[in-house]
């Protein structure tokens, strides 16, 4: 992979949005054909839910075989899949419950377990999906950027951000105490496919400090999302790329 980020710049969200569902389709259409099944990661927030509401869409839809597709996520807060902050919730209000896709092929993280036990179960399930494999090989994985350099519940500093052994761990958010449950940085980085969603001006001066690469130190979780062996790029629109 070039050192170098592939950076595309759009002018508004719904020019990105458009972008990044035509990337999922794109990937389901290449992964089905080649493995049968198509796996992705979702993330929660604004940014995706425009990409989620595209997607069950008869321009999307129809190009998707849904029964090959196998529905993950990158982290989730601990609540239960009915409130308000869940990303189950919403993903599943702009997405799940609009296309053909059978129960079974959507593995939500449990938030309303304890989140311990909660990421112990959704390792569990990962590693029964992508048996044999010492980390799992998402097809597409799309991730958010927070103002703080965070990305999935990976916050700066946070232990979790260390973890090399487990696949999912429960963590919490530095600024209110929430608890969470989230993909390790490896889980991460065996993806096949990363695509980075970040808009607003508000994260300008962040996605500026965390595409500075630099050899010595990584500030910033998100500086540390380096696919092994796969794609990494971001879908950004022109308010917060103002910086770079």
């Amino acid at each position: 992979m070039s050192a170098e980020p592939n950076l595309r710049i759009f002018a508004t969200l719904e020019q990105l949005a458009v972008a990044a569902a035509e990337r999922f389709i794109d990937l389901a259409a290449a992964s089905e054909n080649a493995s049968g099944q198509f796996c992705v990661a979702l993330s929660g927030g604004t940014t995706p839910k425009r990409v989620y509401e595209l997607l069950p869409t008869e321009d999307f839809s129809s190009r998707i075989d849904w029964s090959r597709v196998q529905l993950f996520f990158g982290d989730e807060r601990a609540v239960p899949p009915d409130h308000p902050d869940s990303n189950y919730r919403m993903a599943n209000e702009a997405l799940i419950s609009k296309v053909p896709i059978p129960a079974e092929n959507v593995h939500r993280m449990r938030g309303e377990l304890d989140p311990n036990a909660a990421a112990a179960s959704y390792e569990v399930e990962l590693r029964s999906v992508f048996s044999g494999q010492e980390w799992p090989r998402f097809d597409l994985i799309f991730l958010g950027l927070g103002e703080d350099g965070h990305t999935a519940s990976l916050f700066p500093d946070a232990k979790a951000t260390k973890e090399n052994r487990h696949w999912v761990v429960a963590t919490e958010n530095p600024a209110t105490g929430q608890e969470r449950i989230t993909l390790t940085l490896p889980a991460l980085n065996h993806a096949k496919q990363i695509t980075f969603l970040v808009v607003g001006k508000n994260k300008s001066q962040r996605l500026k400090d965390v595409l500075r690469q630099s050899e010595t130190s990584e500030r910033f979780p998100a500086q540390a999302v380096k696919p092994v062996n796969g794609n990494l790029e971001w879908f950004v629109d022109r308010a917060a790329a103002s910086l770079v």
